[in-house]
């Protein structure tokens, strides 16, 4: 039966990339010079440091550019909470979104099945797994499943015959 695997991943090699080309640039940048703003990444974790809440929203904005240049949506960022440091100052987590949570995973699976297809879906851990007896089924569902306004990025890979 063919079936294909729903997985939302992030390549943080590339990542990294756009976090060297962000800090490059705020380098360069008149507005950036003398401040203390800067941004770093501990495993899945952005931590972004900025003079106040101006700085923050413009390297709100040069690293959801940055990221789009190299191909990464900015939906993989979840912003938490802004906290005050020294100061002005402030500092702000980011979460790199990486696998499908269960939440999420539940409301694809209403989502399909609300949709009458002929497939059945599997919740396999972090991703999805759709089986069905036709391919046209399982690409209806792809269509599908782009149509929806989910605010995580989403791949679908590992089709087989």
């Amino acid at each position: 039966m063919p079936s294909f695997d729903i997985v939302s991943k992030t390549d943080l090699a590339e990542v990294d990339n756009a976090l060297a080309n962000m800090i490059r640039e705020m380098s360069q940048r008149y507005d950036f010079k003398g401040s203390n703003a800067k941004i770093e990444r501990n495993e899945s974790v952005i931590v972004i440091h900025a003079d106040d809440d101006l700085k923050l929203k413009q390297m709100h904005e040069l690293l959801q550019g940055h990221l789009a240049r190299r191909g990464i949506d900015a939906g993989v960022i979840d912003y938490k909470q802004v906290e005050k440091a020294a100061g002005q100052a402030v500092r702000q987590n980011a979460a790199l979104r990486q696998g499908i949570d269960k939440e999420l995973g539940k409301r694809i699976v209403k989502e399909v099945k609300g949709g009458k297809f002929k497939v059945q879906v599997a919740i396999q851990g972090d991703e999805l797994r759709v089986t069905g007896k036709k391919r046209d089924d399982l690409q209806a569902v792809i269509q599908f499943l782009k149509g929806l306004d989910i605010e995580q990025p989403l791949q679908f890979e590992n089709f087989r015959d």
